[in-house]
């Protein structure tokens, strides 16, 4: 028989064994975008068949462990200051995301081959919609090119950072020099 004090007990194992899981998760597959779900039972410190009863397939986990490293991002992202000149903004906000991007750029991969490409999509909206404000102010203050549609200018600087991200991990782009060429390439081109 169960006792009620038992239950929350089962509980609280079950929320540590996920955030176990989804940490490990995360570790391998930013390093190792085909880290397999026995890795990361391991990693967790979990048998399979524990990693299987929070994640049905690979999918779930990846998907679970890119919502959590967006989250963090988020946290990251809005408190970046986008006050100001939109270019000075999108200046500070390219900063804050190259760092985040090149962290998971591994782990953005390992999504792209289990994820339809409208999840992963879905899961950057907010991040995309803050530099989608970003480019509208900048075009209605007149700092910014108007002869290209703002979605697709929003568009464009999500590729060339994770552009960049695949040149540093391919070693065509020092990892050092990145947040800088991301940062001219994005406005070159928003302000073009």
């Amino acid at each position: 028989m169960v006792t009620p004090s038992a239950r929350p007990r089962r509980r609280a194992d079950a929320e540590r064994n996920i955030a176990r899981i989804v940490s490990a998760a995360r570790t391998l597959l930013s390093s190792d975008p085909n880290a397999s779900t026995d890795d990361i039972a391991r990693a967790a410190g979990v048998g399979r068949m524990t990693l299987y009863g929070h994640f049905r397939t690979r999918a779930d986990l990846v998907e679970a462990a890119l919502t959590d490293a967006l989250r963090d991002g988020e946290a990251v992202l809005s408190a970046v200051d986008l006050s100001g000149d939109p270019c000075a903004a999108i200046g500070r906000l390219l900063a804050s995301s190259w760092e985040l991007v090149a962290e998971s750029a591994a782990l953005l991969a390992a999504a792209e081959g289990v994820l339809p490409a409208g999840r992963v999509r879905e899961l950057h909206d907010p991040p995309a919609r803050r530099m989608a404000e970003l480019v509208r102010r900048g075009r209605d203050e007149g700092v910014m090119r108007t002869d290209l549609p703002e979605a697709w200018l929003a568009n464009v600087v999500h590729y060339i950072v994770h552009g960049a991200a695949d040149e540093v991990r391919a070693g065509r782009l020092a990892a050092e020099d990145a947040a800088d060429a991301v940062t001219k390439s994005v406005l070159s081109v928003l302000t073009g």
